[in-house]
């Protein structure tokens, strides 16, 4: 199966979650920072501090009260670099942008940005087909906020899309996909719906990537021939997708075929055919073979 036929799904899926959850989750820890509005309460009766007995029997000193901590100084040209940075937003300034963000994280390396700015030069790198480049930067971003949901999603569906087996850390980055993708269904089930988006809009969004994840876990299990484990996570990312992925069809086509479930096989080519591209084709071959064998022995039960 090629990356490329399945790139532009991706970079699609990649821009809504990070306009949906990205979103979300920095305006809901926004919306949190907010400081609430103070109820007076009632002061209680000042009380003799009796002095803790210090080791020699003499009385210890009272803690001096501690100054209050300093608001954290803005930088100006550390916000003047990022707006930089998020101002070369359009798809013909990726070269520039990726320039400004590598300049950005080498001279603030501890600013308050470095993850969104790890997470966009990830996704930068993804269309470059970078993949090294990319794994570094989604690690760091992880390494910033591991609970970043747009890179944990991301990053656990390129891994099983741009296996090399042949690579002496293919199955140690395997085992790093799925433990992202299962940490991303487990953030996603605890986000809470911030303020500036509606029912529909956050629904849409947390399914997105879980469909994302599920596909991103179906294909880890691909790679390791664990198929029913990997046909489970495909229908499961299958029924809440958007828009589907016709690889996971085709894939889930293969695995029943071995399954010798023929008959959810043919279903699962006829909707990759359905789907233009270039897998359409080589599905619409497969559905008269599981058809066939389908119609030629009956098809071992469901597990």
């Amino acid at each position: 199966m090629s990356f490329k036929s399945i790139h532009v799904g991706l970079k699609t899926i990649a821009i809504l979650i990070a306009a949906g959850l990205a979103v979300a989750q920095g305006t809901s820890a926004q919306y949190q920072q907010q400081p609430q509005q103070q109820q007076p309460q009632p002061q209680p009766q000042p009380q003799q501090q009796q002095p803790t007995p210090a080791p020699s029997g003499k009385a210890a000193p009272l803690s001096a009260p501690q100054a209050p901590a300093e608001a954290p100084k803005i930088d100006p040209e550390e916000e003047k670099a990022y707006k930089a940075f998020v101002d070369a937003n359009a798809p013909q300034q990726a070269d520039a942008r990726i320039k400004l963000g590598e300049q950005f994280v080498a001279k603030y390396p501890k600013s308050k940005y470095a993850e969104q700015v790890y997470a966009r030069l990830m996704q930068d790198y993804l269309d470059k087909q970078q993949f090294d480049k990319m794994y570094d930067a989604a690690d760091k971003a992880l390494a910033l906020n591991p609970d970043n949901v747009t890179v944990l999603v991301i990053e656990g569906w390129v891994i099983p899309h741009n296996y090399n087996p042949d690579d002496p850390d293919a199955e140690k980055r395997l085992n790093q996909a799925e433990v992202f993708e299962k940490h991303a269904i487990d953030v996603i089930s605890k986000l809470t719906k911030p303020a500036n988006l509606t029912d529909e809009q956050f629904a849409k969004a947390k399914d997105l990537a879980l469909s994302q994840a599920h596909s991103g876990l179906g294909l880890i299990y691909f790679r390791r021939q664990d198929f029913a484990n990997s046909v489970t996570e495909l229908q499961a990312g299958e029924k809440i997708a958007a828009t589907p992925d016709p690889t996971d069809f085709y894939v889930m086509g293969v695995e029943l075929q071995d399954l010798k479930r023929f008959s959810e096989a043919a279903d699962a080519y006829q909707k990759c055919a359905q789907i233009p591209g270039g897998l359409a084709d080589r599905c619409r071959s497969k559905i008269d073979e599981a058809k066939k064998q389908a119609s030629a022995q009956p098809a071992a039960p469901k597990p």
